[in-house]
């Protein structure tokens, strides 16, 4: 059976990096579990190369700094060889590698980043980052159900 996958990344304990988090909870409430499979983690590990393998979709979602807290950006994500062959962290384009590579199939990918405004201690995204989640998540959610036919970077909003 196939599925999407969308993996929240990023510290939910330094306030906007939990973004990625806050979004994975968002649509673990709201996505049907026979389609989608949701996974929260603090950084992309190798261990998901399988699962991304067996998905037909992935969505990566993770916090970045930037000058515009709460502006959000959406790229396709390419396969690209990881840049550290020993480390435990690894990148989107690293892990759609490894799943090629390992388990013979890398699946359409999409990355979508939001800037913080406040990374500091504490389990609460800022005020504006927080106002503009809902239209994130649903940016999210609309690419997770279309799939492949937006595919096109999207403008930052």
């Amino acid at each position: 059976m196939s599925f999407k996958l969308i993996i929240g990344y990023g510290n939910p304990l330094r306030s906007d990096d939990g973004v990625g988090w806050h979004v994975a909870e968002e649509l673990t409430e709201r996505l049907p579990n026979s389609e989608f499979e949701v996974v929260q983690s603090h950084q992309l590990m190798p261990e998901l190369a399988e699962k991304i393998s067996r998905s037909e979709l992935v969505i990566f979602v993770d916090a970045t700094r930037g000058e515009r807290p709460g502006e959000w950006t959406c790229k396709e994500v390419h396969k690209q060889a990881p840049v550290r062959a020993f480390s435990h962290a690894a990148s989107p384009e690293g892990l759609l590698a490894l799943a090629q590579g390992v388990y013979g199939a890398a699946p359409p990918a999409f990355l979508f980043v939001m800037c913080g405004g406040t990374f500091e201690h504490g389990d609460r995204l800022s005020p504006t980052v927080a106002e503009r989640l809902p239209s994130f998540v649903a940016a999210i959610r609309s690419l997770a159900f279309a799939g492949r036919s937006q595919n096109q970077e999207l403008a930052a909003r």
